[in-house]
């Protein structure tokens, strides 16, 4: 379980990272949507290579998956379209602080319906309650001192 918890602190980590690196490219190149297409092709060549480092093993049952699955991918375009749009324009903390909103929100309501196969979390008071205080703690983060 550690493991996994700090796989996900350096992937929050890096979420940031991400937007304010692909936002000054995009910047860069006059076009946020060039550099999203340089994002994904870096991203797809680095899947690709883990794939085939860890046994290229999976894709037989793509053909049997449920197509609503493939939303994911849509998802993920337009985390890095807006993100890479956005923040230059309302900056990376701002833009992140709704991002985190939204996944608090969703992640709430995926859990408590056990959505997608997840596993299910009734969203109980206390559960609310942790979840406003963190959206409060995130929006304290961006307000002027």
């Amino acid at each position: 379980m550690p493991v996994y918890a700090v796989t996900m602190l350096v992937a929050g980590i890096g979420i940031p990272i991400l937007a304010a690196l692909n936002a000054a490219l995009g910047v860069r190149l006059g076009s946020a949507y060039a550099a999203s297409i340089v994002l994904f092709a870096v991203a797809l060549t680095t899947a690709t290579v883990v794939f085939f480092i860890s046994g290229a093993k999976g894709l037989s049952g793509l053909s049997q998956a449920p197509k609503h699955l493939f939303l994911a991918g849509g998802l993920v375009a337009f985390y890095v379209l807006s993100i890479t749009y956005v923040a230059p324009r309302f900056g990376v903390g701002n833009a992140i602080f709704f991002v985190l909103l939204g996944q608090l929100i969703s992640a709430a309501v995926i859990d408590h319906f056990g959505l997608f196969g997840a596993q299910v979390s009734p969203l109980t008071l206390t559960r609310t309650a942790g979840i406003a205080l963190m959206a409060l703690g995130v929006w304290t983060t961006q307000q002027s001192l």
